[in-house]
């Protein structure tokens, strides 16, 4: 699949998502659809996030892991939480998996080490790597969302890989609710 397929797919199930649920403001497009760092947009919505991890482990991939990074069921992953916020309000909740075999040291010991955004560490390492949609959907809440986010709106989710040397680096799901970044900007 090319890049403008990519994106008509990524912008199809996008207007899918509203004439089956909710208008999506400009803001939740934008998270929703960039092939970009989100860290990015939300420090330029916001002033400069931070993440706090929530989750940080090695793991064994399952079958199902092991098919998104596209690597053996029982190789060695890093499975990561992470939470951004801003001013103590969370903003998006993330989940990664990354293949160890995959990683260079100093990028695996800022990951393991450190709170920084995935986005970060690419910049930081002059990473050279494109970002591949995956899907983008709306899911009912449960109780932990409820709670972390304070608020019992669906959420909003898109998963993605972040493809380097053909491979897939890092898969990647963030969440947030619908009824947060509402506000469009024009």
């Amino acid at each position: 699949m090319n890049g403008k397929e990519t994106d008509a797919t990524i912008l199809g199930k996008i207007a899918k998502l509203e004439n089956e649920n909710i208008k999506l403001s400009n803001t939740q497009k934008i998270l929703l659809a960039t092939d970009g760092s989100v860290t990015t947009i939300l420090d330029v919505l916001n002033g400069k996030i931070a993440i706090k991890t929530l989750i940080q482990e090695f793991r064994k991939a399952t079958s199902e892991i092991a098919n998104l990074l596209n690597i053996n069921e029982g190789e060695d992953v890093n499975f990561r939480v992470v939470l951004m916020y801003k001013d103590d309000k969370p903003l998006i909740h993330a989940i990664s998996y990354i293949p160890i075999k995959r990683l260079d040291e100093n990028f695996k010991k800022d990951l393991i080490g450190a709170d920084i955004p995935i986005g970060r560490i690419l910049r930081k390492y002059n990473v050279e790597s494109r970002r591949e949609i995956k899907n983008v959907s709306i899911e009912p809440t449960n109780n932990d969302f409820t709670e972390l986010f304070k608020t019992d709106a669906e959420l909003l989710t898109r998963d993605y890989v972040i493809i380097r040397y053909g491979e897939v680096l890092i898969w990647i799901k963030e969440t947030f609710p619908t009824d947060y970044f509402t506000k469009s900007y024009d």
